[in-house]
């Protein structure tokens, strides 16, 4: 592989749809609100992006997805498509956690905590260190009232859509951005994640039950 490898990035872990191709140093991207669309965007997105750069599926050195935690079903079809891609040519894939990608926005930071909104009242999160390239804590779900500082961190930063959730009170101050698939392409060039063959491609879950009984529903509720 060349030292500039060409990289496909897919995010579909929110309703947009992010898209990268990274070539000989250049970097093309594509992104829209895609909304419950992405399943009929994408392909036609990605076609267009390769001939945009003059090349073909096969071409492509390896191919990175949004691993999650995310959208349930956006990820489903970004990994789908990623190993409908990768399988033919054996290409291999990069699966990048976004919540490691909400956190490289805020870089050189000691205590970083990258925070997402996963519905039913709760968020994604995890605790970073950018300034090292380490996580210090576990990927979880929760509330964003039980969220405390890891040990050795007195204060930290906040990023992620979470922090644009009115009724989430979370431990540190933070900015609402969002990465997208050129945030992917950039972690996945750090050389940190390791690729895999299409067959063995898999999500990162950290929600058992991704959804709730209408039962289960109302006794959430009652309990708030």
């Amino acid at each position: 592989m060349s030292s500039h490898p060409t990289h496909l990035a897919i995010d579909t872990s929110t309703t947009a749809l992010s898209l990268g191709l990274s070539h000989q140093g250049r970097v093309l991207l594509h992104t829209e609100e895609a909304g419950h669309r992405q399943s009929q965007r994408i392909l036609p997105a990605i076609g267009a992006l390769l001939a945009e750069a003059g090349l073909a599926v096969a071409d492509v050195d390896a191919v990175v997805y949004a691993q999650g935690p995310g959208a349930f079903t956006g990820l489903r079809i970004g990994i789908g498509v990623a190993q409908g891609l990768a399988a033919p040519w054996d290409t291999p894939l990069i699966g990048i956690p976004c919540l490691d990608a909400v956190a490289a926005l805020a870089p050189d930071e000691p205590c970083v905590l990258a925070a997402t909104d996963a519905r039913m009242g709760e968020v994604f999160y995890a605790w970073f260190d950018t300034r090292a390239g380490q996580r210090l804590s576990d990927y979880a779900v929760g509330s964003a009232q039980e969220i405390r500082l890891p040990p050795g961190c007195e204060h930290g930063v906040g990023v992620g859509n979470a922090f644009a959730l009115t009724d989430a009170v979370l431990p540190v101050a933070g900015r609402a951005l969002m990465p997208g698939a050129e945030h992917y392409l950039q972690l996945a060039a750090s050389g940190r994640y390791t690729a895999t063959d299409a067959q063995h491609a898999a999500l990162l879950y950290v929600r058992d039950k991704v959804a709730l009984t209408a039962a289960e529903q109302a006794a959430r509720k009652a309990g708030a």
